[in-house]
Parts: structure tokens; C-alpha cells; sequence
């Protein structure tokens, strides 16, 4: 068995606390306004969960990769949409901790952890290139000392309201080794925000188009080196990956907690429809599932916290969660019957906020490429 230390019980307890009492009395409302938790990301941030695993003294907890899935889990079974704009904003800092100067992380490390940000981005989609990330096109010239960027993003988490945006551009030759990446500050002359997608679920996750227009950046915006870029964003995604794989967990185990106790309240043919053995077998399916996926994020966490490669195993974790957790909302609905159907009962919220799961930071099909290629590595 897995067992949590002190410090990790600690996170989990502090993070499940504030998700059911703060987060999931809120989060139909944040859903149905599409109204972005400004007030939830800094009460999270004072609870110290926008930088779990980055140091103290960029005013990170330092809790580690475990703490931090643990932390996610508990979250999104409070709110889906604020779980995935936390996800992003740790995901930046430990970018930026990684692979950023002194002064870089100095600038905007501690802006994300204290919620002085209200978010943080990672913009490296396209609207010609998802999946297939090296073949972007916006670019950055060198214009003396300065940069001059130029492109479209698709698909930005928190675009519109990031105090710092970790942009991609293609600085070189075609393919993975001409991309770089670069810092730009929200508001920066020459970025423009494109309107708020109007998504199926995550509704209170702002997900927007940016466009750069002879936007000019100094030399000191660049992270890492010139062509770096490619190696740092597969890096991000890795624990990207593992941290989105926790929050399809949490939306299942929400999902599944909400079909039980309509199971157990729910009268039919006078009995509680949890006695039938076809809603009795749909839970424990779902049950084992979402313990095996929670074991895998675990596990991959676990790895990454050791500082030992964790590639495979996070890709693991992201397709097998979030297919059962989609499985798990998928049940809920059928069993909440017509009611699962309404806006009235949290099921359908969930079945819409697990869908994405399977999609974003990598697809349930890029994962088993890259699982494949590494077991075959082996």
C-alpha cells in the first residue's frame, strides 16, 4: 500500500477541507455563470496549493510531486474548472523553477504562488497544430538585442487573465529544433485576446484564442536557449500530465460519490435502488477503476519526486485516468436515470468537465504513442 507521510496527509487534508466546504457548495453556480474563481485561486493560494512543489523561497510549500497530485485530486472533486486553472499555474512556476533564470524566477515565481497573479499560461497549441506541436508557426526574429514575436494560440487556459504567459515560437530551422520559448507579461503591447470559448464543461476555466502582433520582447523574456523550446515543453507536460491525471481522478471519485448516495437515497420497486445488482456492479467497477488510476498517478508522482524518469508512466496515468474517470461520470449519469440529465444534480456537470480529460495536455491517442515508444525503447 501507498503510504502518505505526515506532511503529504497534511496537503491532502487542508486541500479536501477547502474543496468541500469552499469550493463545492460554489462550483454549479461558477459553472452555470462561466464566472472565473478570482476569490477560490487566492484563498488556494494562502493555503499554499499554487506551488506545491516549488521551494520556499519563491514562496512555494516545497510539499513535493505527491502532495501536489494529492492536493489536485481533492480540488477537482470541489471544482473541476478551478482544479485545471491551479494545474496550469503550478505547472508554469515548476517551469519556470526548472529552467528559468535568477531574475525570471525571482520576477514571476513568487507572483504565482502568492496569488498576486491570478494565473499563469502555457501557450503552445495552435490552431493548426495540437497534437503535433513541432510543426507550429508563430515566430520570433531577432530584431537587435530584442525579439519580435508573431502567431496565433488556441485553446489558452487562463489567456486572458495570466500575469505571465510561457509563449512558443519558432526561432530556427522546421521541425522541434527551430522552437524556442519565451515570457510575456500579461497586457504586453502587441497581445491580443480573442473571445471566450464557449466550452462544453469547465465553464469556469477561461479558455481563450492570443494573438502576438509585432510584439517586441528583450532578450531577457527568453527561457532557456535559443531551440531549447521543444525539450522544455515536453518536459512541462510531463508533469503536466501527471497533474491532469489526478484531476480526472478527482472529477471521478466526485462523479461516483454523487451516484452513490442517489443509489442509497433513490427508492424504486420499493428498495433503494443501490440493493439491485446491476447498480451494485456498475459502482464496483467504477470503484476499482478510479483505485487503480489514483495508484497510477501515485506511482508517477512518486518518480517524478525521486528525480527519476517518469515519461511512460505519466502517459500511463493520463490515459488510463482519464478514460475511467470519463467511464465513471458516464455511470453517474445512468444511474442518477432521467435526473442525471438536469443541471439540478451535479452529475452532468461532471460527465461535461471529465470529457476533456481524454483531450487536453496531450490525447488519450498521443499517450499510448508515447507509451508505446517507450516500452519499445525498453
Amino acid at each position: 500500500m501507498f503510504e502518505l507521510t505526515e506532511a503529504q496527509q497534511m496537503v491532502q487534508q487542508a486541500a479536501r477541507s477547502y474543496a468541500q466546504k469552499s469550493l463545492a457548495p460554489v462550483a454549479a453556480a461558477l459553472d452555470r455563470e462561466a464566472r472565473f474563481p478570482r476569490a477560490q485561486l487566492r484563498e488556494l493560494a494562502e493555503l499554499g496549493l499554487m506551488g506545491v512543489n516549488v521551494p520556499e523561497e519563491l514562496g512555494g510549500a516545497q510539499a513535493g510531486a505527491v502532495s501536489y497530485v494529492l492536493a489536485m485530486m481533492e480540488i477537482a472533486q470541489g471544482c473541476a474548472s478551478t482544479a485545471v486553472t491551479m494545474a496550469v499555474n503550478n505547472m508554469v512556476a515548476e517551469t519556470l523553477v526548472r529552467f528559468g533564470t535568477p531574475e525570471q524566477k525571482r520576477r514571476y515565481v513568487p507572483e504565482i504562488t502568492s496569488g498576486r497573479f491570478a494565473a499563469a499560461s502555457y501557450a503552445l497549441s495552435e490552431p493548426h497544430s495540437g497534437s503535433d506541436a513541432a510543426s507550429l508557426r508563430t515566430s520570433a526574429r531577432r530584431d537587435g538585442d530584442d525579439w519580435v514575436l508573431n502567431g496565433s494560440k488556441q485553446w489558452i487556459t487562463s489567456g486572458d487573465q495570466a500575469g505571465v504567459i510561457i509563449v512558443w515560437a519558432r526561432t530556427g530551422v522546421a521541425g522541434s529544433k527551430g522552437i524556442s520559448c519565451f515570457l510575456v507579461e500579461g497586457g504586453a503591447r502587441g497581445l491580443h485576446v480573442g473571445k471566450h470559448e464557449d466550452k462544453m464543461g469547465l465553464r469556469a476555466s477561461s479558455t481563450v484564442p492570443l494573438t502576438f502582433e509585432d510584439l517586441r520582447l528583450p532578450a531577457a523574456a527568453l527561457l532557456g536557449a535559443p531551440g531549447q523550446g521543444f525539450h522544455i515543453a515536453m518536459a512541462a507536460l510531463d508533469g503536466g500530465r501527471v497533474g491532469i491525471a489526478a484531476q480526472a481522478v478527482g472529477i471521478g471519485e466526485a462523479a461516483l460519490a454523487a451516484a452513490v448516495r442517489y443509489a442509497r437515497d433513490r427508492q424504486a420497486f420499493g428498495q433503494p435502488i443501490a440493493n439491485y445488482q446491476a447498480i451494485r456492479f456498475m459502482i464496483a467497477d467504477c470503484a476499482t477503476e478510479l483505485d487503480a488510476a489514483r495508484l497510477l498517478v501515485l506511482r508517477a508522482a512518486g518518480l517524478k519526486e525521486a528525480g527519476q524518469p517518469f515519461t511512460r508512466e505519466a502517459s500511463m496515468a493520463k490515459v488510463f485516468a482519464s478514460e475511467k474517470a470519463n467511464k465513471a461520470c458516464d455511470v453517474g449519469v445512468q444511474i442518477h436515470g432521467g435526473y442525471g440529465y438536469l443541471d439540478e444534480f451535479p452529475a452532468e456537470r461532471h460527465y461535461r468537465d471529465a470529457r476533456v480529460t481524454t483531450i487536453y495536455e496531450g490525447t488519450s491517442e498521443v499517450q499510448r504513442f508515447v507509451i508505446a515508444r517507450e516500452v519499445l525503447k525498453d
